[in-house]
């Protein structure tokens, strides 16, 4: 553990959630453990730490206080109310600084979202980590300050500032994913409740429930969910042979589950509810772990999986019972090309309609962190719509030049054409394949997750809103908006550049040689040529890059992982720490010439 002695910054933002409208600073929380959580809600790996923390919390009590920063992407993320709605939507249950000109993110030097910054009671920032899976880094990091501080008399162990918001009385409360089921009910996850809910076609009638509506993993007659998303009709033939009608993407479980409508029951079918860390292969699915499952589609005699968590594509066979990786390298960004190479950024929808030769099909996904629509034909990714991870928008017109912002759901229409839950847009947005163009549909729509195709209806599951309902495709949001992310670009010098991404095992661990470098750096650019040397993927934490003469800016995309094990147990466990980072930068002769990433430090 690191035990530099650096006062913390201010916290300074817009105001304040979950406090009862108190204002909170670093004074006020002196006798506290605080951990500051840099976090943003369209980020995937952000809602992954959210649920690390939560074991923390409840075992430190009042003696440790979280402290969620949130530092908005998107321009959508930088309103009030959508930031008070995905406090509820994801159960957020510590104060959350509202940082929506990145002031409080830039004074704490946060590069990557998520970030997590540990104050000791005292106010002095002891340790900064980047990225997921920190569970027990943390936790020894805060054992140690309880013991330190308790000795030492500054520990305060009794009181919270954290006021719960107690949410409104509906039907549904943030739903995610729909399907139609046969004879024209439809069944919708009721996201943060945890359950599936059965709507008859009027879509407000509720006909059946299934599961407690508590947060768990159980299965049986009375299951438990966790924030369930995507779901999935099987064949009947394959739902005879696997016995059930329907798999469901238990997202922050990390499962798929099957589901018999009749019995109202459910079974794991796939992951084993750890979160996926390292590629182990396809195999038995039981066996294999998985990452925020978002939305499921049946295409080429499989269940295909959006594993929102690691930017992939994976596949099911509900007879077989095996699972493994359909498309994706775990690099987050935009990049089309064979399967096996592309590049993706939390694909959050799926949806199959007919290719372009006869009888062919074509799987159509929207990758929310890119912005993008693409698809899937013969063995190789496509964008229609989409321009990288920073650039987004609500623009209309050629699909080159079109932009959305964060789309989680799509259907294919009957003409051929695509509709698209345009979500942060809170717009209804359609692309036609044959025109290769992009217009709005319906505006006005609260952060739209989904959308279904009933008979002569569209309709969208509007998730901020807690219904479904049918849009009037006349009321058109007014577009023309191009945004880029509000980050500022780090200004580095041009020609060589040094790279070092910062990592020290946690208190307790050592880096594992067992099968062989436990690092791994892995280097790329948009544009690719950005780089003129040091791309690639390497075992040391430091590299020397080399920036080309021709590009003035860009993203320098980062993916570094560290491999330890328990230094001293008998049966020792084993960690790997990971993070992706996307640095936009500019050359510029006052630039700096080292680049720092901390992984952990």
């Amino acid at each position: 553990m690191a035990q530099s002695r650096v006062r913390a910054a201010p916290l300074t933002g817009r105001g304040w959630l979950n406090t009862g409208d108190r204002r909170l600073d670093l004074e006020s929380l002196r006798g506290k453990i605080v951990v500051l959580d840099f976090w943003t809600f369209c980020c995937i790996n952000c809602l992954h730490v959210l649920d690390e923390l939560r074991p923390l919390e409840e075992k430190y009590g009042d003696a440790l206080l979280i402290v969620g920063v949130h530092s908005p992407k998107f321009e959508h993320e930088r309103d009030p109310r959508a930031l008070a709605a995905a406090v509820e939507r994801y159960g957020v249950e510590h104060p959350v600084l509202d940082d929506p000109d990145l002031k409080t993110w830039d004074a704490y030097a946060a590069r990557a979202w998520p970030t997590l910054a540990v104050i000791d009671p005292e106010g002095y920032v002891v340790s900064t980590m980047a990225g997921e899976g920190h569970l027990e880094a943390l936790d020894a990091i805060i054992g140690g300050l309880v013991a330190a501080h308790t000795a030492k008399g500054t520990l305060d162990p009794e009181g919270s500032p954290y006021v719960a918001v107690r949410p409104a009385d509906t039907a549904l409360r943030f739903p995610g994913k729909a399907v139609e089921l046969p004879g024209g009910d439809v069944l919708v996850t009721d996201s943060a409740r945890h359950r599936l809910v059965r709507l008859a076609p009027d879509l407000t009638t509720v006909v059946a429930v299934v599961g407690t509506g508590e947060r768990g993993r159980a299965d049986g007659p009375e299951p438990t969910f966790n924030e369930p998303q995507g779901l999935v009709l099987l064949p009947e033939d394959v739902a005879a042979k696997a016995g059930y009608d329907l798999v469901v993407a238990d997202t922050v479980n990390h499962l798929l589950r099957g589901v018999d409508l009749a019995a109202g029951t459910a079974v794991t079918v796939a992951g084993t509810g750890r979160q996926w860390r390292m590629d182990d292969g396809a195999g038995a699915a039981l066996d294999t772990d998985l990452s925020s499952p978002w939305d499921l589609a049946w295409f080429e005699d499989r269940v295909v999986i959006a594993m929102a968590g690691i930017h992939q594509l994976w596949s099911f066979d509900p007879v077989a019972g095996t699972a493994g990786v359909y498309a994706g390298t775990t690099v987050e960004s935009l990049k089309d090309g064979p399967l096996d190479q592309v590049w993706m950024a939390q694909p959050s929808g799926l949806a199959v309609g007919p290719s372009a030769e006869a009888g062919g099909e074509r799987l159509w996904l929207v990758d929310a962190e890119t912005s993008a629509l693409r698809y899937v034909e013969r063995g190789r990714m496509h964008t229609a719509v989409g321009q990288g991870l920073f650039d987004f928008g609500h623009v209309d017109g050629p699909a080159g030049e079109a932009l959305m912002q964060h789309p989680l759901g799509l259907a294919v229409l009957p003409d051929g054409r695509i509709a698209v839950a345009d979500t942060y847009n809170g717009a209804l947005r359609v692309y036609d394949p044959r025109e290769d163009e992009v217009a709005t549909l319906a505006g006005g729509l609260a952060e739209p997750s989904d959308v279904l195709v009933l008979g002569e209806r569209v309709v969208v599951v509007e998730s901020a809103a807690h219904r479904l309902a049918a849009p009037d495709l006349g009321e058109a949001a007014v577009a023309g908006q191009h945004h880029r992310v509000a980050r500022k670009r780090t200004r580095v010098a041009p020609g060589a550049l040094r790279l070092e991404v910062l990592f020290e095992p946690a208190a307790g661990q050592k880096l594992d040689y067992t099968y062989g470098s436990p690092l791994q750096v892995t280097v790329s650019a948009d544009p690719p040529h950005l780089l003129a040397e040091g791309a690639g993927r390497g075992e040391e934490l430091g590299r020397d890059l080399v920036l080309a003469e021709s590009v003035d800016r860009g993203v320098l995309q980062v993916v570094a992982q560290a491999a330890t094990c328990d230094a001293e147990a008998e049966h020792p466990a084993c960690h790997l720490t990971r993070q992706d980072w996307g640095v936009p930068v500019e050359i510029a002769e006052d630039g700096v010439s080292t680049l720092r990433l901390v992984l952990r430090s």
